[in-house]
């Protein structure tokens, strides 16, 4: 060709090796794996270099090979063999005719010199069969019906029509609903019947048994601890002539639940109706630490158990006992909800408890407090919360009601200020006194004095106020902060406070207005956080962060009862006023039958005289 390239004859007797490998030429060379071992990608060293052009599955099989023995039939180690025909050309046509003949399949000789040959099975044929079977004739079937009554129907779609439709239908899905839950509580009642029944016959002989077992506890208490209860009863501190003014408590019982480790004394409660039953609620103030909590009663007859115990999932804050009905208590909890218990009633449930649907609250329930009833005879308490919706006042810490004047009560906040409000005015205060510089852990009224109130706050101070007034009348420094105060049922000048330091304080007003009659401290590196006096006896509870609750009796000097004297002095004087009363009541009546007897007079004189006048002039 004219554009062949031309080479020399050293250039054309040049040998070039090429040498042929096996390599595919147009193989990844890049290719990378992640090694776990190193935790980092690798290059692959190993690259596949074969490439497939044809591929092609084939189904023969060997004629010698066992599989094909099997697939004959025959045992192995035979030889198979395959006969076919054998044909022979011919020349002439007659011999062809011959030959035909012959080989005829038809003739007879052929078939009997003829020998089949075996015909192998081929398992990979495939033979199709078919049959057709007759097709029924095709019929028509038809019928006419009425066509259904047709008629016109409008309406307008208002936004109140479909909401009345919306109600309609769940008041339907409620029918239901209560319809399945009949059938379900019926098919409950049988079997609980049926339960019963058999647990009736054991029941009545542990409510038997369980009385007198009851009794015997506390029998065998009482001797265990027989010199406590003897202190309790009769032991007075002859020590506190020689002290003067100042006074003592003794240690009693010391009450603690094996189950409330890790809790602390969040509330405290005499039932008014047993001076012996108290309840106490255990939970956290710790916020970090939240979790369960309980609600226990304890006797002062058994201190080594409790006589109700109540577990809670929340922790709890705050509670009150019904004064009148003292089987129903009021529990506030850290989560928010309120809760009403009935000692009557079997089981660990309140018979009450609010929910968000109901106003739960969303901040920790502080205080809840039993209030009178209402017209309808329901049993009504309040509650404070520290979150903005409140039961009756915002950022709320303590409250309690006035005992004589029924709509009165206050408030203490978290900004360290007391309200007094009414319930007759539920969006205005009727007075607000900055008490103190932190959150008011205590408020509380004296149980004599209308006008006088108590408050204490973890700012060291507890006050002690005129409602009347907005500064304190009396300010004391206890130096700690002050977990709780409370005023003693036998005296209205004597109340007691207990600090974060475990010391417990007692005041008289009467004898000192500036110092504590007893300061005593009662536990070692804990913490008190509530106090209150027993209605009868003279005894206080104490509670600390660790869950106990210890009793004290107070000495002679700190429960002298000075009200009887001032409530002599006040009868005397009330009679007093009676009579002076009485006497000016007849003296003005005196004087007021005198005024009218001479008016009456001084008309008779006119009267005569004018009488007179005329009769004279006729004569």
């Amino acid at each position: 060709p004219p554009e062949q390239l031309e080479l020399t004859e050293a250039e054309l007797k040049e040998e070039i090796t090429r040498t042929l490998t096996a390599n595919n030429p147009h193989a990844p060379q890049n290719i990378v794996r992640y090694s776990f071992k190193e935790r980092s990608y690798k290059p692959a060293l190993v690259v596949d270099q074969m490439a497939v052009h044809f591929v092609m599955e084939g189904n023969l099989v060997y004629q010698d090979s066992n599989e094909a023995r099997k697939l004959e039939g025959l045992p192995e180690g035979t030889n198979l063999t395959v006969c076919f025909p054998q044909v022979t050309p011919v020349e002439d046509g007659a011999e062809a005719e011959k030959a035909g003949e012959e080989y005829r399949p038809d003739s007879a000789a052929s078939k009997a010199d003829k020998k089949e040959p075996k015909v192998t099975k081929n398992q990979f044929n495939f033979s199709e069969r078919a049959s057709q079977t007759l097709n029924n004739p095709l019929r028509e079937r038809s019928c006419q019906t009425e066509p259904p009554q047709r008629c016109t129907f409008s309406a307008n779609a208002n936004q109140w029509e479909i909401y009345d439709a919306y109600v309609e239908e769940l008041q339907k899905q409620e029918k239901n609903k209560e319809k399945q839950k009949t059938i379900q509580l019926k098919k409950d009642v049988d079997k609980k019947k049926k339960k019963m029944m058999l647990m009736e016959t054991q029941n009545d002989d542990i409510n038997k048994v369980g009385k007198v077992a009851k009794i015997i506890e506390r029998m065998l208490h009482q001797n265990t601890f027989d010199d406590i209860a003897q202190d309790f009863k009769y032991f007075e501190d002859a020590s506190d002539e020689f002290r003067g003014q100042q006074g003592t408590i003794l240690p009693l019982w010391k009450f603690h639940y094996d189950k409330t480790k890790k809790l602390s004394v969040t509330a405290l409660c005499w039932n008014k109706k047993y001076p012996d039953l108290f309840s106490v609620g255990l939970g956290s103030y710790n916020f970090t630490k939240q979790g369960r909590g309980m609600l226990v009663f304890y006797s002062l007859k058994n201190s080594a158990f409790p006589e109700y115990i109540y577990p809670t999932s929340s922790s709890v804050l705050c509670l009150d006992i019904h004064e009148q009905r003292s089987y129903l208590v009021a529990v506030g909890f850290y989560d928010g909800c309120v809760a009403v218990y009935n000692l009557k009633r079997e089981g660990q449930e309140p018979v009450y408890k609010s929910t968000a649907k109901t106003g739960k609250h969303t901040d920790p329930v502080w205080q809840v407090c039993w209030h009178n009833d209402d017209m309808d005879n329901n049993h009504n308490f309040y509650s404070v919360s520290s979150d903005a919706f409140s039961s009756l006042l915002a950022c709320g810490t303590s409250m309690d009601f006035h005992k004589q004047i029924d709509y009165l009560f206050l408030v203490g906040t978290e900004e360290g200020k007391i309200h007094k409000c009414s319930k007759t005015y539920s969006r205005q205060y009727l007075e607000t006194y900055a008490a103190h510089s932190m959150p008011v852990d205590t408020v509380k009224w004296n149980h004599f004095h209308p006008n006088v109130f108590i408050s204490c706050s973890s700012d060291w101070t507890v006050k002690i106020w005129d409602h009347t007034i907005n500064t304190p009348m009396f300010t004391f420094d206890l130096k700690a902060a002050v977990g709780d105060v409370a005023w003693a049922p036998y005296s209205s000048t004597v109340f007691a406070a207990v600090t974060t330091d475990g010391t417990v304080h007692v005041f008289d007003l009467n004898i000192n207005k500036y110092e504590p009659l007893c300061q005593q401290a009662v536990v070692a590196k804990h913490r008190l956080t509530h106090i209150e006096f027993n209605p009868i006896h003279p005894i206080i509870i104490v509670g600390d962060d660790r869950g106990y609750v210890t009793s004290y009796k107070l000495s002679p000097n700190l429960r002298k009862k000075q009200m009887v004297r001032v409530s002599l002095n006040h009868t005397l004087l009330y009679i007093y006023i009676y009579i002076y009363i009485y006497i000016c009541k007849y003296f003005l009546y005196f004087i007021l039958v005198k005024f009218l007897l001479f008016h009456f007079i001084s008309l008779v004189n006119c009267f005569f005289h004018q009488y007179i006048k005329t009769n004279s002039l006729y004569v």
